[in-house]
């Protein structure tokens, strides 16, 4: 039954993902974008761990090595719905988002191997911000309007195979793709027309991921972990224009453009034409556990200052990048898989907390050289409801924060719902007559 169903609602789900906002932070005003957490809801509730870890019928986007292991045909569907709260020094502000996180197919290849394929978003842009300058009196002299929507996502292909007994290799390859559109209004009192700057940008280019695990047996019924992955250094190319009007802005938010305003070279439209870069970023885990019992693990991930080149300046110096690391810690308990008088038996229970240096430094003050780095910290549990057969219902719930409140910045505190359903079952399977 699966079969028949999967094919159109891969094409569906697909096309929704590509038109969505996943995001309404104010910190995805920075780059290309607020990075979209390239997990399941099943790693996501053990605080997104997954380098050291596999199973036969969950996926797993962290190690391409670990659909070696997979050994049922699964199809799985996320989503996402963030409740986020803003703080300044002296404001709050609240706002929700709910959207696809992603959409996936894996099926195991003989004994020894498995591939995976899907799609989902990597970054998204929704923000709207909205900055008043006032006299000695009070009165508003100024109004300025940030916005921005768009994003990035991604088709992927994993492949995992079993070199030998309890180590196997993965590759990953995928493509990314997507259109960023960034735009200030400013709108002085008692001036008629107001002007605004827009900039459009589509990005795309591709990456590969490698990835090695390797399981040892222990004594009484115990499993040793140890995994690694590596993704290349690649390039985003970010092609696209950037123009300043003149209009007039209507009761209701509504546009009238007037004209196009031309730049020092003559030229209405700026072409721009750049690079974001990606350096190498690498990941290592541990894990220890009892198939189908328990697990728990830890990782660590990093990478180097992310770099665009060649690409417009227009944040004045708001911010830059630096090194990003991230350590999480997670896992799971099962209490009876095969539980026949008790459905609580046969839930898996997750749970978890990561804790990150995202990378990104912003500057909330007029001094060039004050810079503070962006924090992330976020703790995770959930539950996998078992269905008919091998599928499953995954729910995770997530609480975290992000910024602070220091240095004129922002400090968020978000809770995340994570849903997906799971379904699974073999495919392929020669029959036999009697």
């Amino acid at each position: 039954m699966i079969k028949n169903i999967i094919v159109s609602v891969l094409l569906l789900t697909s096309i929704i993902v590509m038109g969505q906002r996943t995001t309404s932070s104010p910190y995805s005003f920075f780059g290309i974008g607020d990075e979209f957490s390239k997990t399941t809801v099943e790693q996501s509730a053990m605080g997104g761990i997954g380098v050291a870890y596999s199973h036969y019928k969950y996926l797993n986007f962290s190690n391409p090595a670990a659909f070696a292991n997979l050994r049922y045909s699964t199809y799985s569907l996320g989503m996402l719905n963030t409740d986020l709260t803003v703080k300044t020094a002296d404001t709050k502000q609240s706002s929700s988002a709910t959207a696809l996180s992603y959409v996936a197919l894996a099926f195991p290849i003989g004994d020894t191997a498995g591939f995976s394929f899907g799609m989902q978003p990597i970054t998204s842009v929704g923000y709207s911000l909205i900055n008043s300058s006032l006299d000695d009196d009070g009165n508003t002299t100024e109004i300025s309007l940030f916005e921005g929507t768009g994003g990035v996502s991604r088709f992927y292909g994993s492949f995992g195979v079993k070199l030998f007994k309890g180590f196997a290799l993965g590759v990953e390859g995928d493509f990314s793709f997507g259109n960023v559109e960034n735009s200030i209004t400013n709108q002085i009192a008692n001036v008629s027309l107001a002007t605004k700057y827009k900039e459009t940008i589509a990005l795309r280019g591709g990456s590969v991921k490698f990835g090695a695990l390797y399981d040892y047996k222990l004594k009484d019924k115990l499993n040793l972990t140890v995994g690694a992955v590596v993704k290349l250094g690649n390039d985003l190319s970010a092609e696209g224009e950037n123009l300043t009007y003149s209009l007039v802005l209507g009761p209701n938010g509504g546009e009238s453009v007037r004209d196009t305003l031309v730049n020092q070279n003559g030229d209405k439209i700026i072409d721009i034409d750049g690079d974001y870069n990606l350096p190498i970023k690498t990941s290592f885990g541990v894990g220890l556990g009892e198939v189908d019992k328990w697990y728990a693990g830890v990782e660590y991930e990093s990478q180097d200052a992310i770099s665009p080149e060649g690409l417009l300046e227009s944040s004045n110096g708001a911010y830059k990048y630096g090194k990003s690391d991230k350590i999480s810690l997670g896992g799971f308990y099962l209490p009876k898989a095969n539980s026949i008088s008790s459905y609580w038996n046969r839930i898996t229970y997750r749970a978890g907390f990561r804790y990150s240096n995202t990378g990104l430094l912003v500057n909330g003050s007029t001094n060039d050289t004050n810079f503070t780095e962006i924090k992330d910290f976020g703790i995770s549990f959930g539950v996998g409801l078992p269905l008919k057969q091998l599928s499953t219902v995954n729910m995770g719930f997530e609480f975290g924060k992000r910024g602070t409140t220091d240095n004129n910045l922002i400090e968020e505190d978000y809770f995340k719902f994570r849903l997906s359903l799971s379904l699974s079952e073999k495919w392929f399977v020669k029959r036999r007559i009697d």
